[in-house]
């Protein structure tokens, strides 16, 4: 591999990993909302969050520079701080953020609903404090479900691509991960090189590599609820 190569997939490892990480918090509160509560909006609340999904990823990619370009407050503020979006791995990370919230979001709603409330009801009549009910109750029986998501938000965030460059660019070493890079690989007159090929088996490994993590986490998680995944 060349040095923009592994470039590349360094960018594309950090891309996921700060999906995973920063995804949390968010990922943690509304996936616990959603599952645990009943208000008015939780629909539309719910609709919001999965619109990603569903919109072309160009068109997410022109909505983030709407809000986090150098002349939005937000992105004003976010260059002032030393972090600008536009072609820096700043907007690398909210472009694959955005994409992977959603999955991320979903993953932790479906473990809450998995962990039966009824342990927490039982909890909360011994007189145990909310908090520690989350804590020894809750926590663990979700535990598996929130890192299958953190799992599933590492690998999205690796194959992001159309928001991507809307928002960041194609700057080689600075916002080319491994999508744009087999992109601009294989739109340049370059004949018989190698290095998309690499850059196909590497994301390939990375993929399936997450996605045997995710299996065991769900395997964990139906043994934990005494279920049985055929």
């Amino acid at each position: 591999m060349t040095p923009l190569t592994l470039d590349a997939v360094r960018l594309s490892l950090e891309a996921g990993l700060f999906c995973a990480v920063l995804g949390f918090p968010p990922a943690l509160a509304l996936g616990w909302l959603l599952a645990r509560r009943d208000f008015p909006g939780k629909s539309a609340l719910g609709a919001l969050i999965m619109a990603p999904l569903v919109l072309p990823p160009v068109v997410t990619g022109i909505l983030l520079l709407k809000v986090f370009g150098t002349k939005a407050p937000l992105g004003g503020l976010l260059a002032a701080l030393g972090l600008p979006a536009p072609f820096h791995m700043t907007g690398v990370v909210l472009a694959s953020l955005t994409a992977s919230l959603p999955l991320y979001i979903l993953s932790a709603r479906l473990a809450f609903e998995s962990a039966d409330a009824r342990f927490d009801e039982a909890a909360a009549t011994l007189g145990i404090p909310p908090t520690a009910v989350f804590r020894r109750v809750t926590w663990p029986l979700a535990a598996p479900g929130l890192a299958a998501g953190a799992v599933i938000a590492f690998a999205r965030g690796l194959g992001e691509f159309g928001a991507t460059i809307v928002l960041a660019g194609n700057v080689p070493g600075r916002t080319r991960t491994i999508p744009l890079a087999v992109y601009s690989l294989l739109d340049a007159p370059a004949g018989g090189s190698t290095q998309p090929r690499a850059l196909v088996l590497a994301s390939l490994a990375l993929s399936f590599g997450a996605l045997a993590a995710f299996e065991c986490l769900c395997r964990r998680q139906d043994r934990r609820l005494g279920l049985r995944r055929g």
